[in-house]
């Protein structure tokens, strides 16, 4: 380790489905968060890391910042405005677009309040012209005070590296926090959990996916075999129908989806057996969200 090793919190921020979760994953080269184009897809705070030669960098990835509905959107939103002051820099993720719309402002109110650094990022440069980017990058400017303005594709991880290089001007010297091998503080359950909620989420219908969780009831390795029982939760007997699939075949395409991740993610044959159950209004019940690992008490 050298000695000027700088290490540091970084939080990743923007509206929902900005490409926050892809981004991480792109920069620690593995696949922890989840990715969907629906909202709500990250609930929790994740953190992973990055460790080079220069430095450490802990990413705490949160929720998307919205007008919470519920008690899990206002759970959600807590989590990711409290975070705002306690981090060394604040990355804000935002579309290459010349409009700022109403999820944008309520962010920009937001970031008025904090003295931490804010690193606008502008994500998916690979879907527009250099022009847009130009006009995306005047546009943001004017609204607020920016420490570093760097366009990057997380998709395909242009200029990713540069983003790297920027982190560490703003990362204070510090310790190593995790040693190198470590890329995630999340649980191998609840990493677990959440790629069987994200295949969910991209097997199923618009209006089902929200008011789904997934709770991990047995993981237990046999053999070189992780035998893992699994509970899809969700609100109203006719989801459950719809998750369920003619024949039991869209649990079974969930599963086969979420088992050839987890075998990637734990390196070893995974049996994973799935099933269902209907708990109304889990979202606004708070016993439940604690039961699903949602604890306002861990913000």
């Amino acid at each position: 380790m050298k000695g000027n090793f700088k290490s540091g919190f970084v939080t990743l921020i923007g509206r929902p489905n900005v490409g926050k979760s892809t981004l991480m994953n792109y920069l620690i080269g593995q696949k922890i968060a989840i990715t969907s184009n629906k909202p709500q897809t990250t609930r929790n705070r994740i953190q992973t890391v990055l460790t080079t030669e220069e430095g450490q960098i802990i990413f705490v990835d949160t929720p998307g910042i919205h007008k919470a509905k519920n008690k899990l959107g206002e759970y959600m939103v807590n989590v990711a405005e409290h975070t705002l002051g306690e981090v060394d820099v604040i990355l804000w993720l935002v579309e290459p677009t010349s409009f700022i719309g109403a999820g944008e402002q309520h962010i920009i109110a937001q970031l008025k309040k904090v003295h931490t650094p804010v690193i606008l990022v502008i994500n998916k440069i690979d879907m527009v012209k250099p022009e847009g980017v130009l006009q995306a990058i005047d546009t943001y400017r004017r609204e607020l005070e920016f420490a570093e303005i760097v366009p990057v594709s997380a998709r395909n991880g242009k200029n990713t590296d540069e983003l790297v290089k920027v982190l560490f001007q703003y990362l204070p010297s510090g310790p190593q926090f995790y040693d190198e091998e470590t890329v995630t503080d999340q649980p191998e359950r609840q990493i677990v959990a959440e790629l069987i909620r994200e295949k969910a989420l991209h097997c199923l219908e618009e209006e089902i996916p929200h008011g789904i969780a997934v709770a991990i009831d047995r993981m237990k390795k046999q053999k070189k075999v992780m035998h893992i029982d699994a509970t899809i939760i969700c609100e109203r007997d006719s989801h459950k129908g719809i998750i369920i699939g003619k024949q039991g075949s869209m649990l079974k395409k969930i599963g086969i989806t979420a088992r050839y991740e987890i075998e990637k993610l734990l390196d070893c044959q995974v049996n994973l057996k799935l099933w269902v159950k209907v708990q109304k209004n889990w979202r606004d019940s708070d016993f439940q969200m604690k039961n699903f690992g949602y604890r306002q008490e861990d913000i």
